[in-house]
């Protein structure tokens, strides 16, 4: 197979969590490790930061790469899911994983996989394993799939453990209290590895105490160490100022090429992760991180976050898809200077959609659709629940035609945000 074909077969021949959601999940990690046995064990051959949480820790596992890798190091990344090109998934020093790299490797371990049916992320994640071993990386930032304790990523001893945040997402898998989600992503704490808490919540912290206890892994809230005093946020980049205690004169500023508000949490996780790593003999001086955290996107390829792609009018584009996450961007949009807004939104439909419609403005125009996959809400039924809360637009089939009108629509001051799924943001 050439690397078009060999794409089209991993899309379509193994079952695929954004084409079909839920029965893509598989519930424990023995095909993982069966497909690493067959291959050499490649979990065992790197170093590694293991990435989980709700919200964040996409931003967060490239901010850590863009660190690791402007300190020298060689640094792999692993994310999902992809906007454009299956390779953004797997990356060294921010280059894409290279066609004949996945050619050769699911040549190479077909006969194993066919044997015993996985699922496409199984299959990647082994991937990204095995080619962060051929590069010979010097550390790989691996960010979790979904939920922690049963992900295909979680076959990894890491030399540190993160989880940035915990809210509803994903509950048909992972539960419907927030203890309970906490619970899997608590599942990535490895015996006596230390573990870093982006932020710290009653119903939750008990459950990452208790777990990292029971595991002898040294735990430490990254909101109890550094506080953002003050920030500022000037379009293209977010200016935050940070300090070691509320009343501390320790300030230093940070500017990021991330420009959402929301990323003043993600740094914070950050700075104290890097503080750890540190710790462990890894050179991470502070004028490298100050240095990386400013072109975290060209480091290593970051879109979608708070994204300015056009002006007059702007249109921004958010992968926001849960209900804290869309929060964090309408806050955004209220410290935006604007006229009217415009939302494009479209949705899956395994995801908790009452919550996301019932805090959306109701004075803003909205033009529902559904991004080309299976899982997508259909546009007419996302329309429907949306005017039943308030919410005035109309439906279209399609991303392009949904930005059109809403380009058409908005005057040179307006504000144009696309969100609500990953899927729709990539199609933009």
């Amino acid at each position: 197979m050439d690397y078009a074909q060999t794409v089209e077969y991993l899309f379509n021949r193994l079952p695929m969590y954004s084409r079909i959601g839920a029965a893509a999940y598989r519930k424990d990690l023995t095909n993982t490790w069966q497909l690493t046995d067959a291959i050499g064990n490649p979990e065992r051959k790197f170093k590694s930061i293991h990435v989980a949480g709700t919200n964040g820790k996409g931003s967060t596992s490239h901010m850590l790469a863009a660190i690791f890798q402007e300190a020298g190091y060689k640094t792999g990344l692993y994310t999902s899911p992809h906007l454009k090109d299956f390779r953004e998934r797997i990356r060294v020093n921010g280059e894409m994983i290279s066609e004949s790299f996945v050619v050769d490797f699911v040549e190479r371990i077909r006969g194993v996989s066919e044997k015993m049916d996985p699922s496409f992320f199984e299959i990647t994640v082994v991937m990204a394993f095995d080619y962060f071993v051929h590069q010979t990386v010097d550390i790989a930032i691996i960010e979790v799939g979904l939920g922690g304790r049963l992900d295909s990523t979680n076959i990894i001893t890491p030399e540190l453990s993160v989880i940035t945040n915990i809210g509803f997402d994903h509950m048909n898998l992972l539960g419907n209290t927030l203890a309970a989600i906490a619970f899997e992503k608590a599942g990535i704490i490895k015996k006596g590895i230390p573990v870093v808490v982006g932020e710290t919540h009653p119903e939750t912290a008990p459950i990452f105490s208790q777990r990292a206890h029971e595991e002898e892994a040294p735990i430490r809230f990254a909101d109890q160490q550094r506080y953002v005093t003050d920030w500022k946020y000037q379009r293209h980049t977010l200016v935050a100022e940070v300090t070691t205690s509320p009343v501390a004169e320790d300030v230093t500023f940070y500017t990021l090429d991330l420009a959402g508000i929301y990323q003043t949490k993600n740094l914070v996780t950050v700075l104290e992760a890097i503080h750890v790593m540190t710790n462990k003999g890894w050179k991470l001086d502070q004028k490298t991180v100050l240095r990386a955290l400013g072109k975290v996107k060209k480091l290593t390829g970051l879109h979608g976050r708070w994204e300015l792609v056009h002006e007059h009018p702007d249109v921004v584009l958010d992968v926001a898809h849960n209900e804290d996450g869309i929060r964090q961007v309408l806050r955004q949009v209220e410290m935006t200077d604007h006229d009217e807004l415009h939302v494009v939104l479209g949705m899956v439909n395994d995801k908790a959609i009452g919550g996301v419609l019932s805090i959306l403005p109701r004075n803003a125009h909205y033009y529902f659709t559904r991004a080309q996959i299976p899982r997508a809400l259909p546009e007419a039924e996302l329309a429907a629940q949306a005017n039943a809360v308030g919410l005035e637009g109309h439906a279209y089939s399609t991303v392009a035609e949904a930005l059109a009108a809403a380009r058409s629509h908005a005057r040179p001051r307006d504000l144009i945000v696309v969100c609500g799924s990953v899927f729709v943001v990539a199609e933009v």
